[in-house]
């Protein structure tokens, strides 16, 4: 009995203590992000550790916007495609959810956290997207000021 009530004190204490995304954060989502890892459901992970690619989320006032995939170039500069993908930020039971919806399927992604410099991402199959803020590479040494 002992450890059934210590279990479940473990199980509150964790589940109190874990950070809610708030909502005025979820702005911080608007940039390049470069994803650092996959957490998979059974705790083992996949670390990305040279990105050809970053994801771009692009979110306005209302609540709504795109992500699409960019390639960083040495000059600083991305090459952009015409594919995104279009989503609505939702919000359930102190959750964020990012609904997703292309002319061929549609998803929802749980925000898990974010901050200026992280983000966290969770799909339907408790796979956990680490993101780091991603910056211009510019190796060419020109001079020039990235913006």
């Amino acid at each position: 009995m002992r450890n059934i009530v210590g279990l479940l004190f473990i199980t509150f204490l964790f589940a109190s203590c874990q950070q809610k995304v708030k909502t005025e954060d979820i702005a911080k989502i608007n940039g390049y992000w470069e994803i650092e890892k996959v957490v998979f459901e059974d705790g083992e992970d996949k670390n990305y550790t040279i990105n050809e690619s970053y994801d771009y989320f692009e979110m306005d006032k209302n609540n709504s916007g795109f992500r699409k995939k960019v390639m960083p170039q040495l000059d600083g500069t991305f090459i952009v495609n015409d594919t995104q993908e279009s989503f609505k930020v939702r919000i359930d039971d102190d959750k964020v959810f990012f609904d997703y919806v292309t002319s061929y399927a549609k998803w929802s992604e749980e925000l898990i956290s974010i901050s200026s410099e992280k983000m966290v991402f969770e799909n339907s199959e408790k796979k956990q997207y680490h993101y780091k803020k991603a910056t211009p590479v510019n190796i060419l040494g020109d001079g020039k000021k990235i913006k």
